[in-house]
């Protein structure tokens, strides 16, 4: 009713999409169709922009579906309208083992940090490497593995191993292994 015609305040995200030229990652993608037995696909380039979001807020595949749901800024970055379905958690999965199978997780993740160091960030020495565990959507799941860290419940899974510029939090480079990868 009267939030129609509201104009918002662009938030960090939306300046941030603007300083990306996606066009050399939406090539990467070109070759990637994210849905299998006749689910309906998901863009492959908004897929990766929520990928991104993940790692620059440390969600799970559950917590990005949930925010994807939730905030407009988050829907805005990746190009989704207000109104359309966002992909679940088990989309990610599938499509996160789809990158990683084609060996395009890393140049895609440099292509986007290339690009933010050029035009907005002045690195400085220094590199924070974490290792994030991302649940599997389902213990049958073949490529993921068990990992049991003390006093903490086992976790079938993923592992994704991020790189950060300690000055800026920037994300430098990124790897997905099977959750018992060290």
């Amino acid at each position: 009713f009267g939030f129609a015609g509201r104009i918002r305040p662009a938030s960090s995200l939306d300046e941030l999409a603007k300083l990306i030229d996606w066009s050399p990652v939406a090539g990467l993608l070109d070759p990637i169709y994210s849905a299998t037995k006749g689910e309906p696909a998901w863009p492959p380039l908004a897929m990766f922009k929520a990928l991104l979001l993940s790692v620059w807020y440390d969600l799970s595949d559950v917590k990005l579906a949930e925010a994807l749901d939730d905030r407009a800024s988050f829907r805005r970055f990746c190009g989704f309208s207000g109104n359309e379905a966002t992909p679940e958690r088990t989309a990610f999965v599938r499509y996160r083992r789809l990158l990683v199978a084609r060996g395009l997780d890393g140049s895609l993740f440099d292509a986007v940090t290339t690009q933010l160091k050029a035009k907005a960030i002045k690195v400085k020495a220094g590199t924070l490497v974490d290792a994030t565990i991302i649940a599997s959507a389902s213990d049958d799941d073949a490529d993921g593995r068990w990992v049991k860290h003390k006093g903490k419940a086992a976790v079938h899974g993923f592992k994704a191993h991020v790189g950060a510029d300690a000055t800026t939090a920037l994300v430098e480079k990124l790897s997905i292994t099977p959750a018992n990868v060290k």
